[in-house]
């Protein structure tokens, strides 16, 4: 097997450091997704008590969470903002790393570091920002203001896996496609699109698993009945740690892989047809 992954000629030094690396890479990444695996096998817990040992398996908190009143309203909440803030912010990130990508101009940094800005500042602050400016314009307490609030966090990841994508592509195909009466929204999904798929792809889910986990901006935002179920998570956490939060947390972890296996192969399915295009 090192054969394959080594030269022949490699030394046993050499060998030895490769096989090393691999191992240190696997016990990383173990130390890295057991806190996460560790959550679900207790989903399943017979007891109401989140530890180990396990004193049996049932599906009586996957009950639970489907017959309680506040775990659907918060199910229904999260599919409603997260979808929506993901598409959102989709388009508006898209459209600025297009943007951004199209050559230089006066403050083009400074305008790029504002729109990565919320990525990196502290979620307090942008919770409590958002809602001084949303309060008086009533979208506080509101979809609305919480769909926004979400897509402004997810912006900056559609920005940078776009840019990244864009570093590559050659814009004299989009001149060329309007030399032959393209009109420019035509050239855009026909010719810049299918080249920065991966990249929006990538961008869409970081900004759908943004929206999934926040807490911070939906406590100051949405009002008791928009709780989402990272909020509802979280207040059961605080008053009342019950196996159900065990159940979600397994389920958002199964839609979260899923969506990491959907974009992976999206990413693969376009760099194929490329692929054969240059073939």
């Amino acid at each position: 097997m090192a054969s394959h992954t080594l030269p022949d000629y490699a030394t046993p030094v050499q060998r030895l450091s490769h096989w090393a690396l691999l191992a240190l890479a696997g016990v990383l990444l173990v130390f890295l997704m057991l806190p996460i695996l560790v959550i679900v096998p207790l989903s399943f817990n017979a007891d109401s008590i989140l530890m180990y040992p396990m004193t049996g398996f049932s599906l009586r908190w996957y009950e639970e969470l489907a017959q309680s009143a506040p775990w659907r309203q918060a199910l229904m909440n999260t599919a409603i903002v997260t979808p929506a803030s993901t598409l959102l912010a989709v388009a508006l990130g898209t459209l600025a790393a297009v943007g951004l990508s199209r050559g230089e101009f006066a403050g083009k940094a400074l305008l790029t570091a504002i729109l990565v800005s919320p990525m990196v500042v502290p979620a307090v602050i942008v919770g409590v920002a958002v809602y001084l400016l949303f309060a008086p314009l009533g979208l506080a307490g509101s979809y609305t203001g919480l769909i926004l609030a979400h897509a402004v966090l997810g912006v900056p990841f559609v920005i940078i896996t776009v840019t990244a994508t864009l570093q590559g592509f050659d814009h004299n195909l989009m001149r060329a496609a309007s030399s032959l009466g393209a009109p420019p929204l035509t050239a855009f999904f026909k010719v810049m699109l299918p080249v920065v798929a991966p990249g929006v792809a990538s961008g869409a889910l970081f900004a759908f698993a943004t929206s999934l986990d926040e807490v911070v901006v939906t406590l100051f935002l949405a009002a008791p009945s928009q709780a989402t179920l990272p909020r509802q998570m979280f207040a059961g956490i605080r008053e009342n740690i019950s196996p159900t939060i065990a159940a979600v947390a397994t389920l958002l972890i199964v839609l979260s892989a899923s969506a990491l296996v959907v974009v992976e192969y999206l990413r693969r399915r376009a760099e194929r047809i490329r692929t054969a295009k240059v073939d």
